[in-house]
């Protein structure tokens, strides 16, 4: 056996050989540096979990955010939807107010989910569906819209054509009242009295009530002018004949009483007269007129009578009164 510097152990010298305590250092060592690489382990294990933790942590916030977002777009292309319905059709205003409140209340629960911050997937899972149905309700909205733009087109359609028609009727009323006062004028106009046989006598009066003709004018006590008159479509009625006679000296003999009385002819203006003679006519036949014209000197020359009816001339005479001889 050979030799060494350590002293073998026995029972009267217990003390441990060297290898003996070799071996204890080196499990103890052994022992620590499995401890210290479990300890390693553990801390790069957590560490990892950690990290996977606030990976899928994040990965749930970035997911929240993405559905809040899209949520968010969705429901303001709803409301530009909604907007444009109703900023110009006041005829929903009354009509849908149920319905339009309920989509107010909707959007409003919508943005208070969106806007809460601790808001769950079931929360918004709920606005989802709430923005769907809004969607659904705009969309009724919008047929309504439809519904009352097509009546509102026909209305318009409907009314123009009422104008129209008005304005056919208006225009053919016209015609109608031109018509009317055209026939009116030429019925007033054809009804106008035609005078023939007109003559003019110059009397002189007896003391004893005869009356003798004369052409001398100082013997003349009363001019006589007598005529006939007839119309076949004028109606059975009075009717009045104006009558002018114009003087030698170019002045109508006037009527004391009806000294400042003027006719307004159709063709001549307005013009004084010398009596006003009215009738009875009878439709269909010929009516005598006569009427004396007096007056206290009648002059040499020529007396011009005219006879007016309905504002037109209807005939005129002339009667020549000449200056008496030494016999007269």
């Amino acid at each position: 056996m050979a030799n060494t510097n350590y002293p073998s152990a026995t029972p009267q010298n217990p003390t441990p050989t060297p290898n003996r305590n070799r071996a204890g250092k080196n499990l103890l060592i052994g022992l620590l540096a499995a401890g210290l690489l479990g300890t390693w382990g553990y801390l790069l294990w957590d560490k990892n979990k950690s990290a996977e933790t606030l990976q899928i942590a994040q990965t749930q916030t970035d997911r929240f955010s993405t559905q809040r977002d899209s949520l968010d777009a969705e429901l303001k292309d709803a409301e530009i939807r909604l907007d444009s319905i109703t900023g110009s059709n006041n005829n929903l205003q009354g009509k849908n107010g149920d319905l339009q409140k309920q989509i107010e209340q909707d959007k409003a629960e919508i943005k208070r989910i969106l806007r809460d911050k601790n808001a769950s997937e079931a929360d918004l899972k709920r606005a989802r569906t709430m923005i769907a149905n809004l969607n659904t309700q705009i969309n009724t909205l919008e047929m309504e819209v439809a519904r009352l733009t097509g009546e509102n087109q026909e209305l318009s359609a409907n009314n123009t054509q009422l104008s129209t028609e008005k304005q056919v009727l208006e225009q053919n009323l016209q015609t109608t009242t031109t018509e009317k006062d055209d026939l009116a004028q030429t019925v007033d106009v054809g009804s106008t009295f035609s005078a023939s046989n007109i003559q003019i006598s110059a009397l002189n009066e007896k003391r004893n009530g005869k009356e003798k003709s004369t052409s001398t004018a100082k013997k003349v006590d009363k001019l006589v002018v007598s005529f006939d008159v007839e119309n076949r479509i004028a109606k059975s009625g009075p009717a009045d004949m104006y009558i002018m006679v114009t003087g030698p000296n170019g002045q109508v003999i006037s009527d004391a009483a009806l000294a400042s009385a003027t006719l307004t002819t159709r063709t001549d203006g307005d013009k004084p007269y010398t009596t006003r003679i009215p009738i009875e006519y009878e439709q269909g036949t010929r009516k005598a007129v006569q009427f004396p014209i007096r007056q206290t000197d009648f002059q040499t020359g020529n007396y011009k009578i005219e006879i007016y009816h309905n504002g037109f001339k209807i005939g005129e005479g002339i009667r020549t009164l000449k200056k008496g001889g030494l016999f007269g």
